[in-house]
């Protein structure tokens, strides 16, 4: 009985409205969790429903390569930024995506394939930590943007959708506060972002295990920050940003 209400996802279909009138504890006990996951899954498409206004106003003026970029490692002390832009076809429908930073490292795995399976096209862009410290952290974060723009393959973005950033480039663009968690397009972008610069981070821990850039990926961690002080810095820390220049000033001194 379980499996067969787990396979219903409609509230009138007629078995559970027969199992809501079954008295038996055990089948009024299933009934329960059913309604409380299809409540669950009803507030999940009514969000991802809410994350789709700017697209579909887009889409009604005449737009179709609806282009979402968002960037990961902004405040971090080592590695580099990654951007990521992504087109989504018209029937993308990913209930639960949101900003990457809410979502658990499983699910952004499962959503980051989810979206590279079905995306018209993807972008990364890469900025190491030197260029950050040669161009300062908002100009790289730029050009994180305009890279993963110019890495598209297979698609043309007509209109740009960007989280709380304008771009220097020729493409009508619409930049939203907090845009990864109200565009559907820019948390796609978010959770891209995130899980490459995670598995680069992830791949940067093995050569250098002392710091344990695997667990923090770069941010101003207490243990991230006892290795600097511990360890000194390496060729993949900002060295224009405060805690990594004191150390640089200590070790120099």
């Amino acid at each position: 009985m379980e499996e067969k209400l787990s396979a219903i996802h409609d509230i009138n279909d007629p078995f559970f409205l027969a199992c809501q009138k079954d008295e038996r504890k055990t089948v009024q006990k299933l009934v329960k969790k059913w309604l409380k996951q299809y409540e669950k899954e009803q507030q999940l498409r009514q969000q991802f429903q809410n994350m789709c206004k700017y697209e579909r106003a887009l889409k009604e003026k005449g737009f179709r390569m609806l282009a979402g970029i968002d960037e990961v490692g902004r405040g971090c002390l080592a590695g580099p930024v990654v951007a990521a832009c992504v087109i989504l076809p018209d029937e993308f429908y990913l209930p639960g995506l949101t900003d990457s930073k809410k979502i658990s490292k499983q699910k952004r795995e499962e959503f980051f394939q989810y979206i590279m399976d079905l995306a018209v096209d993807v972008g990364i862009g890469f900025v190491s930590a030197k260029e950050i410290d040669e161009l300062n952290i908002y100009n790289a974060t730029k050009k994180a943007m305009l890279l993963a723009i110019d890495q598209l393959k297979q698609a043309k973005p007509d209109h740009l959708l960007i989280d709380a950033l304008e771009l220097p480039i020729n493409i009508p663009q619409l930049s939203i506060i907090k845009g990864d968690e109200k565009s559907i397009t820019i948390a796609a972008s978010s959770c891209v972002a995130k899980v490459v610069r995670d598995r680069y981070m992830e791949e940067l821990g093995k050569q250098f295990p002392e710091y344990g850039f695997e667990r923090h990926v770069g941010y101003g961690t207490k243990q991230h920050l006892e290795a600097i002080e511990k360890h000194g810095v390496t060729e993949h820390h900002r060295k224009s940003f405060a805690p990594v220049q004191d150390a640089l000033n200590f070790f120099n001194g």
